[in-house]
């Protein structure tokens, strides 16, 4: 498939996790695909790495303008890079709600805001977000997360509406429990890693956690030129977590 033949795009979070099986999905489509990350020196050819630090305005204007001096366009901008927070209301004390919210969503805006001057100028524009299950569910223990992802989906329907006239398309993609290094990370330190494992896989009722491939499959999808009727869409990519409720 090469329906992103001849389009640039630009991936946060592009070197580990869901951010590198975006990028490599929308490579093997057929984007010239950049990795802004704070880690770059993990990219490999022929992906392309720029270091990045999404809570930072300059570091993103910097890795936004060095795509655009190399490529000289920018047509796709995935706004997939975050960070994750535990505990309940009780448990985050301000510094860690502001840490926490300058990254995920301040951090997320700042990506696109300064990627559009040159979205603008392409044909076939798409801006696509990374928000979570947790943004429209209740989960236990995640009352900061949730409250990051809950604004993303948010902004995501609002930059879309203003991107109407401009005929940039704004979508997000909403995984359930992805099996990325974090989540390994988090497995890891458990008591019990394998009650811990089980325990996220039955709560999706596809009886398993949602392979990176797959998510990258739905991003690929929504900033694709071939979804040009996809518009302020929230594509939850959960095993059905979201909306099924299946009897045990």
């Amino acid at each position: 498939m090469s329906d992103f033949e001849g389009l640039v795009a630009a991936v946060t979070g592009g070197a580990s996790g869901l951010g590198k099986a975006v990028a490599e999905e929308l490579q093997r489509r057929g984007a010239r695909v950049y990795c802004l990350d704070l880690a770059p020196d993990g990219v490999d050819a022929p992906l392309t790495g720029i270091r990045c630090d999404i809570s930072d305005d300059a570091s993103v204007r910097d890795a936004i303008g060095a795509v655009v001096a190399d490529a000289g366009r920018l047509d796709v901008v995935v706004a997939n890079a975050g960070i994750g927070a535990q505990g309940d209301i009780e448990s985050n004390d301000d510094d860690e709600w502001l840490r926490v919210l300058n990254v995920n969503v301040v951090g997320s805006a700042r990506t696109v805001r300064h990627a559009m001057p040159h979205l603008r100028e392409s044909p076939s524009a798409a801006v696509v977000f990374t928000s979570s299950v947790a943004a429209s569910i209740g989960l236990p223990q995640r009352v900061l997360y949730s409250a990051s992802k809950g604004a993303i989906s948010a902004m995501t329907l609002a930059i879309a509406t203003d991107c109407l006239p401009l005929g940039i398309r704004v979508n997000a993609v909403a995984p359930g429990t992805a099996d990325t290094p974090w989540v390994g990370r988090l497995l890891d330190s458990a008591a019990d890693p394998d009650a811990e494992r089980a325990a996220l896989e039955a709560r999706q009722p596809s009886g398993r956690l949602v392979a990176p491939a797959e998510v990258a499959d739905a991003v690929a999808y929504l900033a694709s030129p071939r979804s040009g009727s996809t518009n302020g869409v929230i594509l939850a990519v959960d095993g059905g977590m979201e909306s099924l409720r299946p009897r045990r």
